[in-house]
């Protein structure tokens, strides 16, 4: 069964499209506001609630808050830079039900060295692009 997200990817949309629209898309850090003057403030972001907080103000000079405008395009959200779904595998039945066209495989972190052999073996043999397959996860 197709989800969604699959049965989009394989409309008239081919892959080389996709990847062009996600090199398109932006890349914005959004950081908390002085982090950059004290280091004992992580960049992670917060928003600024400051009654006279030129970021929450959005004044020239001072770095972006999140809005609404800065989300992805629909078509490209969640995927792989590739234009491929992402899939996380633990075992050799999560494989099965995929297309090498269409997902990435992503091998878990939980899984031992000899299972992820097993694994990494078996979806080059179907053809599948594996995201963190260096040599042997290690």
């Amino acid at each position: 069964m197709q989800t969604q997200v699959e049965k989009k990817v394989q409309k008239s949309i081919n892959r080389k499209r996709l990847q062009k629209i996600i090199m398109r898309k932006h890349d914005i850090s959004f950081v908390r506001y002085l982090s950059w003057r004290f280091k004992r403030l992580e960049t992670t972001w917060r928003k600024p609630k400051g009654n006279d907080s030129k970021m929450r103000l959005q004044r020239k000079g001072y770095p972006p808050i999140v809005k609404v405008g800065y989300k992805n395009d629909k078509r490209i959200r969640g995927l792989h830079p590739s234009g491929l779904i992402p899939v996380l595998v633990s075992n050799p039945k999560d494989i099965e039900g995929l297309t090498p066209k269409v997902h990435i495989i992503y091998i878990s972190s939980k899984v031992g060295l000899r299972k992820r052999v097993e694994l990494e073996d078996m979806a080059r043999k179907m053809g599948f692009r594996i995201a963190n397959g260096g040599e042997y996860g290690l």
